[in-house]
């Protein structure tokens, strides 16, 4: 077969695979949107859900998923940060990255399911600490560490050595060139990595299911160890319902709101990566 005709098949091949995932993507994302502004009022957003959920709307559930990606936001981006800065800057031995490196990207790809069992075996069996949103929290900063290490890690090597060699002979200290050089660089590069993992946070339902979240009757926590209502099992639980006409349709309300709260975190780290990307050295 001539070489010029095997190129143009494995063309089309591409570009028709690429046009399938995307008419997916599309289509699924078109079909949410239609079901769920057909559910979505203010009124579903400012109350509370009813009788299991098929009643109701999703305000407590929208305070709960925003109160343990916060948490998990806090948790991880300073030591995100600190444990990009150490990598960068102290450890230049070669084994000793590679180990790093295998661990970050080791931790990347375990299951969901896997850091809500640690949870519960540590923090709610262990430690007896109950149901809590802030575990909950600690157990989803754990799962986006890795992103978020890897953005910060990528925009400190991105820093030509001149501005460190520059900086030290000048007189500054190690500590010092970090404090002015590399440290704004690794938050402007963490700051994106922090917000691509929340928009994974924000929708996943099996690290907190067991550990942080309840199904019904929980309104806004008094405390640290106590559980909170989320999207993610809200939709669950109603999608357990879904021979109940009302369950059904607040299901696709309460998904569209968790779709659009991906988007906003999504769309933000990519606006943040195209003003991160215009910064030259």
């Amino acid at each position: 077969m001539d070489r010029k005709l095997k190129n143009s098949i494995f063309k089309m091949l591409i570009w028709a695979a690429a046009c399938v995932a995307i008419g997916i993507l599309v289509f699924l994302i078109t079909v949410l949107f239609y079901k769920g502004f057909q559910s979505i009022s203010v009124d579903f957003l400012i109350s509370e859900s009813k009788n299991f959920g098929s009643e109701g709307g999703v305000f407590y559930q929208i305070i709960g998923s925003v109160l343990l990606t916060l948490c998990a936001a806090i948790i991880s981006f300073p030591l995100s940060l600190g444990f990009a800065i150490y990598k960068s800057e102290y450890v230049k031995n070669k084994y000793l990255q590679n180990f790093t490196d295998t661990i970050i990207y080791s931790l990347n790809g375990i299951p969901s399911i896997i850091f809500g069992i640690f949870g519960l075996i540590l923090f709610v069996n262990f430690f007896n600490t109950g149901v809590s949103w802030f575990v909950g929290g600690i157990i989803l900063a754990i799962m986006i560490l890795p992103t978020v290490i890897l953005s910060s890690y990528q925009s400190i090597n991105s820093i030509p050595n001149s501005y460190r060699e520059n900086a030290l002979s000048l007189g500054l200290t190690k500590w010092q060139v970090i404090k002015t050089v590399i440290f704004p660089r690794a938050i402007s590069g963490g700051f994106t990595g922090l917000l691509l993992g929340l928009a994974r946070a924000i929708g996943e339902t099996a690290p907190i299911m067991f550990i942080a979240t309840a199904f019904s009757g929980v309104t806004f926590p008094n405390g640290l160890f106590e559980p909170v209502s989320s999207l993610p099992t809200h939709i669950l639980s109603l999608a357990q319902q879904a021979t109940n006409p009302d369950a059904l349709e607040n299901a696709w309300g309460s998904s569209l709101v968790l779709i659009l709260l991906v988007f906003s975190f999504s769309i933000s780290a990519f606006v943040r990566r195209l003003q991160y990307s215009k910064l030259k050295y």
